[in-house]
C-alpha cells in the first residue's frame, strides 16, 4: 500500500473555486429574495421600508460570510500544503542523507577490506619470503652436516641449533636430524668423536627445563644410534628411544624428568638414572649394560626388564610407584635393592643373581616374586617387610641367606626352593627345611 505521505498532490480546480463563489452569491440571493418576499408581506407601510433594508444587510451578510467562509477554507488548504511541502522536504533530506551515509559506510567497508586485502597479502608475501629464507638456511645447514670434512659438519650442527633457536616450529625437525644424524655409523675419522659428542650436547641442553633455551615437547629417537658419553643429566625426556643403541662411556640422566616412554633396550657400559622421576614407561628388555644405578629413583610407570643382562647394578632407595617387570635378566656380578620400595608388585622370575644380591629394609607391598630365581651369592633380606604375597618357590640359593627381622603379612612361599647346605642361612619362622643330599637343603611349606 502507498502511505498517505507518497499520494500525488491534487490540484484544485479553478472552476471549483467559482463554484464556491457563485454557491455564495446565489444562497445571498435566495435569502435576499426570501426576506425581502416576507418584507412586502408586512401590513404596516412604515415598517415595510425598515424590514427590505434589514432584508438586504441580511442578504449581503450571507454573501459576505459565506465567502469568508470559503475564503478561509483556501487559506487552510495552502497552509496544509505548505506544511506537507515542508514534511516532504524534511523527508527528501532524511532520505538524502541516509543514503549519503549508507554510500559513505559502504566506501569505508570497501576501502577496508582493500586494506585487509592489502594486509594478508603483504603478510603472505613476507611469510612466502621467510619460509624461503628458512628453506635455504635449513638446506645450507643440512649440506654442511653431511660434509666430508669434520670440521664443516660441526658447523651444520651448530647452524642447525641457530636456526631452531630462532624457529620454533622448526624445533622438532632439526632435533629429528640430529638424532639421525647419530644412527649413521661413525666416519673413520679421529675428530668425527667431536662431532657427535657436540650433536649430543645440542640435543640434551635444550631438553633443559632450567634452561633458558629450553625446547619443549620434542622427542628423541636415538634407535640403534652411537653415542659416547651422552650427558642428559636434568632433561625432560618425552617418548625417548634408544632401542638398540651403543652407548660407550657414561650415559647420565641423573634427575631426569621421564614422560611417555623411556625405551632403554641398549648397550650402555655405564647407566646412571640417579634420582629420576616422572610418570614414563621405562624398558629395558634385553639391555646389555656393565654397570647401572636407579639410587633414590622415583618412579611412578612401570618398569621392564625382560632377558637384560646387568653386570652390577643399584637401586638403593628407589621407589617404584608401577610394576616392576625383571624375568629372566641376569646381574653376573651384584644387585642392590635396598631400602628400595615396590608399591605396584614384584615379577623377578627366573632371575639370575650371579653374585650378591641385596633386599635389605627393602618395601614389598604387593605381589612379590622370585620363583625360579637363582641366587648363586649372597641374598640378604634383612628387616624387609612383605605386604603382600611373596613366592620363592623353586628358587635356587647359593650362598647365605638372611631374612633376619623380615616381616611377612601372609606365610612366604618356598615350596621346593633349594639352598647350599655349606652356609649358614635365617629363614622366616615356621619355614620347613630339610637335607635333600650332601650339597643342598631343600624347603617346603607347612
Amino acid at each position: 500500500m502507498t502511505s498517505p505521505r507518497d499520494e500525488r498532490l491534487r490540484v484544485l480546480p479553478w472552476w471549483l473555486v467559482l463554484v464556491g463563489l457563485l454557491v455564495a452569491v446565489a444562497l445571498g440571493w435566495w435569502v435576499l429574495d426570501w426576506l425581502l418576499g416576507e418584507a412586502d408581506r408586512a401590513t404596516r407601510p412604515d415598517t415595510r421600508a425598515t424590514l427590505r433594508v434589514d432584508a438586504i444587510r441580511t442578504g449581503l451578510t450571507v454573501v459576505a460570510g459565506t465567502g469568508g467562509g470559503l475564503a478561509l477554507l483556501l487559506a487552510a488548504r495552502r497552509q496544509w500544503l505548505s506544511e506537507r511541502a515542508q514534511r516532504h522536504q524534511e523527508a527528501v533530506a532524511a532520505a538524502e542523507q541516509a543514503h549519503r551515509e549508507r554510500v559513505q559506510a559502504h566506501a569505508e567497508t570497501v576501502a577496508d577490506a582493500a586494506h585487509r586485502q592489502q594486509d594478508r597479502q603483504a603478510a603472505t608475501a613476507e611469510h612466502d619470503a621467510a619460509e624461503r629464507r628458512l628453506t635455504e638456511l635449513y638446506t645450507r645447514a643440512v649440506e654442511l652436516l653431511g660434509s666430508d670434512n669434520p670440521a664443516v659438519r660441526l658447523g651444520g650442527v651448530y647452524a642447525l641449533e641457530r636456526l631452531g633457536q630462532d624457529n620454533p616450529g622448526q624445533r622438532p625437525t632439526i632435533v629429528a636430524v640430529l638424532c639421525a644424524y647419530l644412527r649413521m655409523p661413525p666416519a673413520d675419522d679421529a675428530r668425527e668423536s667431536e662431532v657427535r659428542r657436540t650433536a649430543q650436547r645440542v640435543l640434551t641442553r635444550h631438553l633443559r627445563a632450567t634452561d633458558d633455551r629450553f625446547w619443549p615437547g620434542v622427542n628423541l629417537d636415538l634407535t640403534g644410534a652411537r653415542l659416547d658419553a651422552f650427558d642428559a643429566s636434568g632433561c625432560t625426556l618425552t617418548d625417548a628411544d634408544l632401542t638398540g643403541a651403543v652407548c660407550t662411556g657414561t650415559t647420565d640422566l641423573t634427575g631426569a624428568r621421564v614422560h611417555g616412554r623411556l625405551s632403554l633396550s641398549a648397550t650402555f657400559e655405564e647407566l646412571i638414572l640417579d634420582e629420576v622421576t616422572g610418570d614414563a614407561e621405562i624398558t629395558l628388555d634385553g639391555a646389555s649394560i656393565e654397570r647401572a644405578s636407579f639410587d633414590r629413583a622415583d618412579l611412578s610407570g612401570p618398569l621392564s626388564g625382560r632377558r637384560a643382562t646387568v653386570g652390577r647394578a643399584t637401586f638403593r632407595g628407589t621407589t617404584f610407584r608401577g610394576p616392576v617387570t625383571l624375568d629372566i635378566a641376569r646381574f653376573p656380578e651384584s644387585a642392590t635393592f635396598r631400602e628400595a620400595a615396590f608399591l605396584s608388585g614384584l615379577s623377578m622370575e627366573h632371575v639370575v643373581f650371579g653374585g650378591y644380591a641385596g633386599f635389605r629394609q627393602a618395601r614389598f607391598a604387593e605381589l612379590a616374586l622370585f620363583r625360579f630365581t637363582e641366587f648363586a651369592g649372597e641374598a640378604w633380606f634383612e628387616q624387609a617387610r612383605f605386604e603382600g604375597k611373596a613366592s620363592f618357590g623353586r628358587a635356587r640359593f647359593g650362598g647365605p641367606v638372611r631374612f633376619d627381622g623380615a616381616t611377612f603379612a601372609r606365610r612366604p612361599n618356598f615350596d621346593q626352593a633349594r639352598a647350599a647346605a655349606a652356609h649358614a642361612h635365617a629363614w622366616p619362622e615356621k619355614t620347613q627345611v630339610r637335607l635333600a643330599d650332601d650339597d643342598w637343603l631343600l624347603l617346603t611349606d607347612p
